[in-house]
């Protein structure tokens, strides 16, 4: 069954598929206005409502901080620049998180006005002075770059072997003396990381990879579901963490506003189309893979990146095991892999 999502006028901030010119319109772009086609399990009633994207959040590097955008570019491996980077154990060469050190949420990216580098700055108050803690890098470094700068290598995440360009002690030494541990900078190298679990080929249908997500190119989340999730913190009467939660501690690309909770459940299919339907391209479509389970990432606070004992995961834990194959861990937000760029 489907549901169609449309937008009644062009000044509500949702996504869209805009034409970036005539001379261009085999391209497409992503902004902030949507109509899209959502289908669902078959269990769902059909229904027309407007779903309004509320925001788009890239993270360059794998566990640092995100920032929003207005506009970007969908591509196969997700959105544009988003965890391209990622850190791994100068030792090992073992992928790192925030569930290694939470200090990774106060490293924050930024473009520069150009566009053409990437500037990461520590975040942390008082540590130090501003270009003390500053490390700017191509933000779409080239293969002549990329060749005389770094070293092409084998490093991991979640126990597969991958390759990967590690940048050398002058980029590494700021990050190692702020984590207080040696530490790689890491770009995704050009063996094509393929899709696993629902992403792999013989149930996504196609042969498909991405660069450093934990599983799949992109993650949905909807702002109804974290609405009820800080209405239940609430009347737990937690008082040890600022409410409402904001969704950056849970690190999703697509932000929607939704009309009812956990409805994005069901999920089979986002499309992305301009709302006057007139663009003669193909609109955008997002498979939706799986449901997002979580760890305890959640718990720590994006700007302090303090680790709370306990919260969210407790209440996650306790309504929201509704992945059948996983009963361990609570879920909040969708995984997909796009079908096409633009």
């Amino acid at each position: 069954m489907t549901i169609i999502y449309y937008s009644p006028t062009l000044s509500i901030a949702l996504l869209s598929i805009l034409l970036l010119a005539s001379t261009l319109s085999h391209l497409l772009r992503l902004e902030r206005r949507l109509v899209g086609i959502i289908k669902s399990a078959p269990s769902r009633a059909f229904g027309r409502k407007s779903l309004e994207v509320t925001e788009l959040y890239v993270y360059p590097v794998k566990s640092c901080r995100g920032f929003k955008v207005d506009h970007t570019l969908l591509r196969m491996q997700g959105l544009d620049l988003d965890r391209r980077w990622m850190f791994v154990d100068a030792e090992t060469g073992k992928f790192r998180t925030i569930r290694e050190s939470s200090k990774m949420t106060q490293i924050q990216p930024a473009i520069s006005a150009d566009g053409e580098s990437l500037e990461l700055r520590f975040a942390a108050p008082g540590y130090g002075d501003h270009e003390a803690n500053s490390v700017s890098i191509p933000a779409r470094p080239s293969d002549d770059w990329l060749a005389t700068n770094t070293t092409l290598s084998s490093v991991e995440i979640w126990k597969a072997e991958t390759d990967g360009y590690l940048y050398g002690p002058a980029i590494n030494e700021p990050f190692s003396r702020f984590l207080g541990q040696p530490v790689c900078l890491v770009y995704k190298g050009p063996t094509p990381r393929i899709l696993r679990g629902n992403g792999k080929p013989e149930i996504l249908g196609r042969t498909q990879d991405t660069y450093f997500p934990d599983v799949h190119p992109v993650t949905v989340a909807s702002e109804a579901s974290l609405a009820e999730l800080n209405s239940r913190l609430e009347a737990k009467g937690v008082t040890d963490i600022d409410l409402p939660m904001t969704m950056e501690r849970f690190r999703p690309n697509i932000i929607v506003k939704g009309s009812a909770p956990w409805t994005e459940d069901s999920w089979k299919l986002v499309r992305f189309r301009a709302p006057d339907h007139t663009e003669p391209s193909q609109p955008l479509d997002i498979d939706i893979t799986g449901l997002r389970t979580r760890c305890l990432i959640p718990n720590v606070d994006p700007e302090t990146a303090e680790k709370h004992r306990t919260e969210p995961w407790n209440t996650l834990m306790s309504y929201r095991r509704v992945d059948p194959k996983n009963k361990f861990k609570p879920c909040f937000g969708m995984m997909g892999a796009p079908r096409s760029e633009g």
